[in-house]
């Protein structure tokens, strides 16, 4: 059984038991929380499409984790100009567990 949720404006594909990486969720570390915009749901019974959010299903995950991605280097230059600008870029992220997808 597996489904396609939507986590801050994002789309995952989850199954029972696996990690996903979200941008930065306003929930207490070693927390639950529960997803309740299902769009697509698999299981033994078929597939359920939601229009827009599948009626009763929601996903049960505990954060396990929040931190921070790694370094994305933002380089700017313009040649024959003198100007370079360097930045660099941390995403906050947050490692979701699933624990439960309940149909």
């Amino acid at each position: 059984m597996y489904a396609v949720i939507d986590i801050a404006g994002q789309q995952f594909k989850v199954k029972k038991n696996d990690i996903v990486v979200s941008n930065r969720l306003s929930a207490e570390a070693g927390g639950d929380i529960e997803f309740d915009k299902v769009l697509l749901l698999v299981g033994e019974d078929g597939v359920t499409v939601g229009k827009p959010f599948v009626d009763g299903a929601k996903v049960t995950a505990s954060i396990v984790e929040h931190k921070r991605g790694e370094k994305v280097i933002v380089f700017k230059k313009k040649r024959r100009k003198r100007y370079r600008v360097m930045n660099g870029h941390r995403q906050l992220l947050t490692a979701l567990q699933i624990k439960d997808i309940i149909a």
